[in-house]
């Protein structure tokens, strides 16, 4: 599975902005697909995850701001972002894997797949 973020930009605060993943090869409907982000300086994070199932499970600092949701038809995962702070900047990766227990969700080395990233800046 390849996968390709993109959407980020430079926005003020209070905005909004929508990000998305997109996988290429086999479809990703049975996988866990997920969003993570790493700050400057900063070890990275969960932001949101989406589960085979549809089940969401989002880090606490975006809960809600933050929307994930999946069209498996496009194998196709987005990411609504709504008032977003300074504290959102951040380079953004979506990630994914199979077989994930729900404990493991917010590690990043429980996923298998990832894409390069998009960068969202927040300015104040």
């Amino acid at each position: 599975v390849q996968l390709q973020a993109f959407g980020g930009g430079l926005v003020q605060a209070g905005s909004s902005l929508r990000l998305s993943c997109a996988a290429d090869g086999q479809s990703f409907s049975r996988f866990t697909v997920g969003w993570f982000r790493q700050g400057p300086g900063k070890e990275r994070h969960l932001v949101a995850t989406i589960r085979w199932n549809g089940s969401k499970v989002y880090g606490d600092s975006v809960k809600g701001r933050f929307t994930i949701s999946r069209d498996n038809a496009k194998n196709m995962v987005h990411l609504e972002m709504n008032s977003l702070n300074p504290e959102d900047t951040a380079v953004y990766y979506c990630a994914a894997g199979s077989g994930i227990i729900y404990s493991s969700l917010p590690n990043p080395d429980a996923y298998n797949y990832w894409g390069h990233g998009t960068l969202v800046t927040v300015s104040s």
